[in-house]
């Protein structure tokens, strides 16, 4: 293996490194975050017209460039060093893979090249807030449980006769960039409680009734967060086959999705790390800069290695998709360490609304809510790999009085 970058993937960095020092710093991530779609559009635009970002791991048969994850992680983790408000984790890394892998051969032709171009943004809606289980990053998310079964709860699918399609109704309380996308993949229950299954679905919100959608106020506004309630609102089936439950093909996807956050987890941990160095070079107590203190020089040596660890990670996981959960919990534990670190060493300036230092510690808090916490995908990892696993099916001494997934398992 490998471990250098290519030259095409330090082409990517450094042009998208250039291009958002120049248009996503800290005062525009805050008009950005303000406007109606949660981001700036002229940005995006040229995001994916000149530089190809939503379509870079597509296929080129339908418009994308045809790299693959490694080079969308590098993007991604330029994109989280700004803080960019963007729809690329929803429309990249959630929607597009599931519309390649679900879709019928028609639906990829008409959605993929348009996603690929920056003229259709998506993104995935599942009931509950439960999007890190629905992506099999927290739990197995086959047979659908997470969804609210079929006899009640979650969002309920029917056929309608005819060339109607389908009907859904429920609700998906917590969906990334859901005010926005003009694209919605529903997950949905369908056949009831005794054939009951979970389905995806296309809602186009521009022409579907009965559909309504309410942006939330969210702990981190480079991030934000939708209601969708749906009433008997239109849909269409992705794929050819309404007997086959999806849910196996989202374990799939959301290792790739864990990689893609990893990555930016990092870029927003090293980009905090760098501020807050330059920032203790300057600030100077008992007549000198606090960053020639010992103790200081230490924390920010503890933090630089753990920022490269987390990257070591998820580079490692870009390669081997397998790994992405357990890279994703190494790089949101850097990102919230570090960022704390960030905002007690700039002092009582870092707790301030005009300060950058406040953007990251709310990322890296609401990253671990909607995607973590840290202990569950690592427990579900060591569950997934069988670290917990009798020796010849034998309950241990040890592990006879543990309870799958207790606090004495995740401490182990």
């Amino acid at each position: 293996m490998d471990a250098a970058f290519t030259a095409e993937q330090d082409e990517i960095r450094r042009t998208l490194r250039e291009l958002l020092a120049k248009r996503s710093g800290p005062d525009d991530v805050r008009s950005a975050v303000r406007t109606a779609d949660g981001y700036d559009e002229t940005l995006w635009r040229q995001l994916a017209q000149d530089l190809g970002l939503p379509g870079l791991a597509l296929p080129q048969e339908y418009g994308g460039i045809g790299c693959g994850l490694a080079e969308l992680a590098v993007a991604c983790e330029e994109t989280g060093r700004a803080l960019l408000p963007s729809p690329l984790i929803a429309t990249a890394a959630l929607a597009a893979p599931l519309i390649a892998a679900l879709g019928t051969e028609a639906q990829r032709t008409a959605l993929l090249p348009r996603i690929a171009a920056g003229g259709l943004t998506a993104t995935l809606a599942v009931p509950g807030g439960s999007l890190a289980a629905a992506l099999g990053l927290t739990g197995d998310p086959t047979g659908g449980a997470w969804a609210g079964g079929g006899r009640a709860g979650g969002i309920q699918a029917r056929p309608v006769g005819g060339a109607e399609g389908w009907r859904l109704y429920g609700e998906a309380a917590q969906v990334l960039d859901g005010h926005s996308a003009g694209l919605l993949l529903v997950a949905a229950h369908a056949g009831g409680f005794p054939r009951s299954r979970t389905l995806l679905f296309l809602v186009r919100p521009d022409t579907a009734a009965k559909i309504v959608r309410t942006r939330r106020t969210s702990l981190d506004e480079t991030r934000p967060l939708a209601r969708i309630e749906l009433r008997d609102t239109e849909a269409e089936l992705l794929g050819a086959d309404d007997a086959v439950d999806v849910t196996d093909a989202l374990a799939p996807a959301g290792r790739g999705v864990a990689v893609l956050l990893a990555a930016q987890a990092v870029g927003a941990a090293a980009s905090a790390l760098e501020r807050t160095v330059e920032y203790v070079k300057t600030r100077e107590q008992f007549g000198r800069a606090i960053g020639s203190f010992q103790a200081v020089k230490h924390r920010l040596a503890d933090l630089y290695v753990r920022v490269q660890a987390a990257r070591s990670a998820a580079y490692y996981a870009a390669w081997d998709p397998a790994s992405g959960g357990l890279a994703l919990a190494q790089a949101l534990e850097a990102l919230r360490i570090t960022t704390a670190e960030a905002v007690q060493l700039h002092g009582g300036i870092g707790f301030t609304w005009e300060h950058e230092a406040h953007l990251y510690f709310k990322r890296a808090a609401a990253d671990e809510l909607l995607f973590g916490p840290v202990h569950r995908l690592r427990d579900h990892a060591a569950q997934q790999a069988g670290l917990f696993a009798p020796p010849n099916g034998r309950p241990s001494a040890s592990s006879a009085s543990v309870t799958p997934g207790s606090a004495e398992q995740v401490a182990v």
